[in-house]
């Protein structure tokens, strides 16, 4: 039984290090870099508002997110392709940036937007509806801009030009 115990615990950690992709913190604290970037562009009103954004589309590059990233600059985002349209659930954890996090139907349409998220937090942060894009800017810069639900985003990744 005991050495039963031993073979469920080694396979559960290593089943855990090959899904987390880290075999320690140590490993885990440096953000994920080189992800493709492009123009993302959100039309609010009569104004139009351009960012660069850096391209999550693997499994891999969207659970690494922002993570440990310490500073972004404010025009520069993380744009989270997804295949089909969902409801959409994010966290916080190992984020020290607080995010305004922009949920993107498969139109491009803001569905809804968490704004000013708990950095570190591992609260789940719903979309509120389908989307099958998120979009992640510094805090506090949607409401700033003047970005609210039912704006139109447009990307080239998104397939909407």
């Amino acid at each position: 039984m005991r050495a039963l115990f031993l073979f469920l615990s080694i396979f559960a950690a290593t089943l855990w290090i090959s899904l987390s992709g880290s075999a320690g913190p140590a490993m885990a604290q440096e953000p994920q870099r080189n992800l493709p970037v492009e123009d993302l562009v959100i039309q609010s009103g009569d104004k139009e508002h351009r960012f660069e954004a850096e391209v999550a589309a693997t499994d891999k590059q969207r659970s690494m997110g922002l993570m440990f990233r310490k500073e972004m600059p404010e025009k520069r985002g993380m744009l989270f392709l997804f295949e089909g349209e969902g409801d959409r659930y994010f966290w916080m954890k190992n984020t020290p940036l607080p995010l305004d996090i922009i949920f993107i139907d498969a139109r491009g349409g803001i569905v809804s937007i968490a704004d000013n998220t708990t950095p570190f937090s591992e609260d789940v942060i719903p979309s509120i509806g389908p989307a099958k894009f998120v979009f992640e800017i510094n805090a506090g810069l949607a409401e700033k801009l003047g970005i609210s639900a039912g704006d139109r985003v447009i990307s080239p990744s998104m397939g909407l030009e």
